[in-house]
């Protein structure tokens, strides 16, 4: 049974999601930056291509683009997603055209929510010429989530446990060991966490499934991963494990 104290501290938790979402979409809507501005890095890393989450354009993931960016990777943006709504599968098919058309290859995508499930399937059945080389996710709902089925709209109820894409790519684990899944200690959204089989997960001390993304102890997580070279990333004192 969950103790009154930590019921009190995960409401709290859940006021701060929200209001960190609200301000990020608003600024989002507000925000006339020019994604092309992220692609002439100074240093010379590897492409990265950025998914938002269900609802958010890619100013939402502008604390990660702007780490990513000064760390030296050119940072694409797709924004043909727009608030990212469509099924898996067709956004996934996005990605691979997107791929295709820029002629990126040793890609890293970092992620956001609904946008590792698009980048999985896109690693499983869109990129045959193995463009993508791994993954970054933050808060993605791997497993779904219970309260997907309280929704009426379909593009939150493909949340859940239930969903046939969802079910299919839980159960194919051939990509996992490329991936990198980050997530909070609490998440309002995906009670159940977003530990992915074979993968390597960094479960965070700071809670959220949004504010997250701002998070230090997040931009840290994503540096250290995004540093990889063929082994496993040092993730200092934070927990890991495989």
């Amino acid at each position: 049974m969950t103790s009154p104290g930590r019921l009190a501290r995960n409401a709290w938790a859940w006021l701060l999601d929200y209001r960190y979402v609200v301000h990020w979409q608003v600024r989002g809507l507000l925000d006339r930056s020019d994604p092309a501005d992220y692609l002439d890095p100074a240093g010379s890393a590897p492409p990265v291509l950025l998914l938002p989450g269900i609802y958010e354009r890619w100013q939402f993931l502008r604390p990660v683009a702007d780490l990513l960016r000064d760390l030296g990777h050119p940072v694409h943006v797709l924004t043909r997603l727009r608030w990212n709504t469509a099924p898996v599968a067709a956004s996934a098919e996005h990605v691979a055209g997107y791929l295709q058309e820029q002629d990126l290859r040793e890609v890293l995508i970092v992620a956001h929510s609904k946008g590792g499930l698009i980048g999985k399937y896109a690693m499983l059945h869109a990129d045959p010429e193995g463009r993508i080389a791994r993954m970054i996710t933050i808060a993605t709902p791997f497993a779904g989530s219970r309260y997907a089925r309280y929704f009426l709209a379909r593009s939150i109820r493909a949340f859940s446990p239930r969903d046939e894409t969802l079910r299919m790519l839980g159960e194919q684990l051939e990509v996992n060991a490329r991936i990198t899944s980050i997530w909070g200690a609490f998440d309002p959204h995906i009670p159940g966490g977003s530990r992915l089989e074979g993968a390597i997960n960094v479960p965070l001390r700071t809670s959220g499934h949004f504010r997250i993304v701002g998070a230090t102890e997040l931009l840290d997580a994503v540096r250290d991963a995004a540093a990889e070279q063929g082994g496993q990333p040092d993730f200092g004192n934070r927990s890991s494990e495989a």
